[in-house]
């Protein structure tokens, strides 16, 4: 049970995180081979139609895109669930699954860019650290 409150702990931090607006957390939370492919749309389940557009993970450039989103969004609302947590037999890998429900609003044109659906965020057990290393777009699960 360590390890799941270890992993929930995780999840917790990356969504606190994002309502503090805090790109350095964000990237702190991430393993160097982090890897975050995305569906073109929330009902595009099937992989081979996925996309690649933060690339693997680089922290200068992920930080320095979060922090633009931060200059240019106002954060509405960020509700997060925990599904379900799954932790490997050998206690060194988990998945969390995880309801995301974020809403922006461009502060310029107040125009709202909405992140909705449900995630697998993928951890490794790093000497007594978990890091996130893979973490998937949102799809829709209730509509697909």
């Amino acid at each position: 049970m360590r390890a799941e409150s270890e992993i929930r702990a995780m999840v917790d931090q990356e969504t606190d995180a994002w309502d503090r607006q805090d790109a350095e957390a964000l990237v702190s939370l991430f393993h160097p081979d982090m890897v975050w492919p995305w569906p073109p749309d929330a009902h595009a389940h099937d992989p081979a139609t996925w996309v690649f557009p933060q690339g693997r993970y680089d922290r200068e450039r992920w930080r320095r895109g979060w922090e633009e989103l931060f200059r240019t969004h106002e954060l509405v609302h960020n509700h997060r669930r925990t599904v379900r947590i799954e932790i490997s037999a050998q206690g060194d890998g988990a998945f969390a699954v995880v309801d995301v429900d974020t809403l922006w609003r461009n502060r310029a044109s107040g125009e709202a860019f909405h992140w909705k659906g449900r995630a697998c965020k993928g951890y490794t057990k790093v000497g007594d650290r978990w890091l996130l290393v893979f973490h998937t777009g949102l799809l829709d699960h209730e509509n697909p």
